[in-house]
């Protein structure tokens, strides 16, 4: 039994890193940094938007697939 816990032991610590290290290069992806001057990195605000830009695609996507009529009761709402 000394052998299958150290294997148990063993997945379970490199299931942590490998999560642990997805977490750290996700979180450093997202950051947007601000100068002391206020200038934003113009190519980091562009690829935030790119991907702002993905995630609404594909959220209308999926509503368009569970709800076919979400756009028209959208607009209805908001008139």
């Amino acid at each position: 039994m000394g052998i299958f816990e150290f294997i148990i032991a063993l997945v379970a610590m490199v299931l942590g890193a490998v999560t642990f290290w997805i977490l750290l290069l996700r979180k450093g992806r997202r950051t947007v940094r601000i100068e002391p001057d206020g200038k934003y990195n113009m190519g980091e605000l562009s690829a935030m938007a790119e991907s702002l830009t993905e995630r609404i695609d594909i959220l209308e996507s999926i509503l368009d697939a569970e709800v076919p009529d979400w756009r028209e009761q959208n607009e209805h709402g908001h008139e």
